[in-house]
């Protein structure tokens, strides 16, 4: 495969952990397209819930995603110039996914094999041109394993409860901090232990805890290391 001109920044990391506010900070600041593949998964959980399947009829989700994917019905498209909204059946649902049950609801059918086999494509379709900031599980182990700026953002339990917890009752979607807390670690069991690309650090990546920093520091760093990956790119081949 020919070089990339701007490199493909994946940035994973457990629930809670900032991504979503930090790949948007760090896209905006790169100039660079903005790929939540977790609301890939999102929308396929809501097409299933709009259908009437329970979140763990593997057989019924696995043919649904296929169907989905073959008819063209999820989409990844371009919205305010950075970000991609996701599109189900035609209708933007990039806001409608933001809860907690299709969260919930994403986590268990980004475990069904037949699901990653039928969205992996979509979401390498999406980025492979470089120039992109994408977020989830397993980008840069297995959507784009050849990223050459991959980041792995994390911070302790107690403090990705507190956020996810005032994100919620932002939304008026107010669960106490407690039943916060314990779906944060089943999440993480379950995202880490399942067989099927589970939730794990790649390698080559860069660690970043956010519990002491705030968005604007995490992102400072992502991007000085972007710049020295962008720099590395545009030296002549030898």
């Amino acid at each position: 495969m020919s070089q990339r001109e701007r490199p493909i920044v994946a940035i994973d990391g457990p629930a809670g952990a900032g991504k979503s506010t930090v790949t948007r900070v760090v896209a905006e600041r790169l100039g660079y397209h903005l790929i939540n593949t977790g609301a890939i998964y999102r929308t396929l959980a809501l097409a299933a819930q709009r259908r009437g399947f329970g979140f763990h009829e593997d057989e019924n989700i696995g043919a649904l995603a296929h169907e989905l994917v073959a008819r063209e019905a999820i989409r990844l498209v371009p919205a305010d110039g950075i970000e991609y909204r996701v599109l189900l059946e035609g209708e933007d649902v990039s806001s409608a996914i933001r809860t907690q049950v299709l969260g919930e609801g994403a986590s268990k059918v980004s475990a069904i094999p037949a699901v990653r086999d039928a969205l992996l494509d979509l979401q390498r379709a999406a980025g492979r041109q470089g120039g992109v900031v994408l977020e989830g599980r397993d980008i840069g182990t297995v959507v784009f394993p050849d990223a050459e700026a991959k980041f792995f953002l994390t911070a302790s339990v107690d403090v990705r409860a507190k956020r996810r917890h005032d994100e919620l009752l932002a939304r008026s979607q107010p669960p106490s901090l407690e039943d916060v807390k314990r779906e944060v670690i089943e999440r993480d069991r379950r995202d880490s232990l399942r067989p099927i690309a589970p939730l794990r650090q790649a390698p080559d990546a860069v660690v970043v805890d956010s519990s002491e920093l705030d968005i604007a520091q995490v992102a400072e760093r992502i991007v000085e290391l972007v710049r020295a990956v962008e720099r590395r790119l545009a030296r002549p081949a030898s």
